[in-house]
């Protein structure tokens, strides 16, 4: 296994492509070509991580954060955050982070955290430009039909909410002409030649639609694969920011937030709204989601997130919506065994071990 097979895997989950454009999602230490025996999961690449992957010998780490973030402004041994990332090249890490496309998909950040939660009915919160789709519209001899619909569909083509492999074929008859160095699949060369044919069409996010494509050109039996790329204003419904869902009956805000403290195995969490306010619809957006509050659905009773500012807190107070915040670290942590399973199904031939973060915060009371 490389490095670059490891992050093919990575973005079958989560395509890079579903990050916003100001995020850093990818590889940022490491040649794709390298092999890879032995890899760690992490929140955030730290030195502590470093020790980790040299103590398991692993090749590579993946990770939530990007740890290039900006361009570094030099490579001094001096400077803490530099000094890492040459200590990463020096021992031949290589470096993934898989970001806010991973806060996107089912199965990613959110959808971990709303398990933890136990929320049931669940779907995305908040809409994502990321989301977009397209229909991809090809033309297909009926002998290959079902190999070209399988192909396709399992490079995550033809999804529509809970049903998959969902797609439409039409007969036709198709016409080409093959060249002196052609080498056509049927038909003669120099002559115009008619094929039975069906029309395949099905929908795609559009971020997966280059692992698609190849799937197509993989299976279809034609030289020259004649394809179409409609773009629509249909959204993936399965792919947004955040997650909302029901708890299972009304319970106070006060006996939810020690359910979260417990879940989330946090030492304290900060609430904003009345201790004795019933709840029951919740939103879950892991990392720093105070920015949302305002985008929040008004049915929303509480909202559990992290990094809440002083002016969120304030807005959430103002909509009437109660915040549980459980820390940055808190609602993302999860995702580490979560992604470290996800690697060790696909990954049979590699070594997948995790790394726990240990909280960057620490709880002071004056009592």
């Amino acid at each position: 296994m490389t490095v670059g097979e490891v992050c093919a895997v990575i973005e079958e989950l989560a395509p890079a492509s579903l990050a916003y454009e100001w995020d850093r999602p990818g590889l940022s230490t490491g040649n794709p070509g390298a092999r890879v025996s032995s890899l760690i999961v992490a929140l955030t690449v730290t030195s502590e991580s470093l020790k980790a992957a040299k103590k398991a010998r692993a090749q590579m780490i993946v990770s939530h954060h990007p740890i290039i973030w900006d361009p570094l402004p030099s490579l001094r041994t001096d400077d803490p955050h530099a000094r890492l990332c040459l200590q990463l090249a020096q021992a031949g890490i290589a470096c993934y982070a898989a970001h806010t496309n991973l806060d996107m998909v089912p199965g990613g950040v959110n959808s971990v955290l709303a398990a933890r939660l136990h929320l049931t009915h669940v779907k995305p919160l908040l809409s994502a430009p990321q989301a977009r789709q397209v229909k991809l519209v090809t033309f297909v001899p009926e002998s290959h039909l079902a190999a070209v619909r399988q192909a396709v569909c399992d490079a995550g083509a033809g999804m529509i909410g809970d049903y998959t492999y969902c797609s439409f074929s039409t007969p036709g008859v198709g016409t080409f002409m093959p060249g002196v160095e052609a080498q056509p699949f049927s038909g003669k060369k120099h002559v115009v030649n008619e094929e039975t044919e069906r029309r395949f069409e099905t929908l795609v996010t559009k971020a997966r639609l280059p692992g698609v494509l190849a799937a197509l050109f993989k299976a279809h039996p034609y030289e020259e694969v004649a394809y179409d790329i409609v773009t629509l204003e249909n959204t993936d419904p399965s792919v947004g920011l955040g997650i909302r869902g029901e708890l299972d009956e009304p319970r106070t805000l006060r006996t939810f937030a020690i359910e979260v403290c417990k879940a989330l195995r946090v030492s304290h969490v900060r609430m904003v709204g009345e201790s004795g306010r019933r709840v029951r619809t919740a939103a879950v957006l892991g990392g720093s989601g105070g920015g949302e509050i305002a985008r929040l659905p008004s049915d929303i009773d509480v909202f559990v997130t992290g990094d809440v500012k002083y002016d969120h807190a304030l807005a959430a107070r103002k909509r009437n919506v109660a915040v549980i915040d459980a820390g940055h670290a808190g609602t993302e942590k999860w995702i580490v065994p979560a992604l470290a399973a996800f690697l060790k199904k696909r990954l049979p031939g590699v070594r997948v071990t995790t790394q726990t973060e240990r909280d960057v915060f620490s709880l002071v009371t004056g009592e």
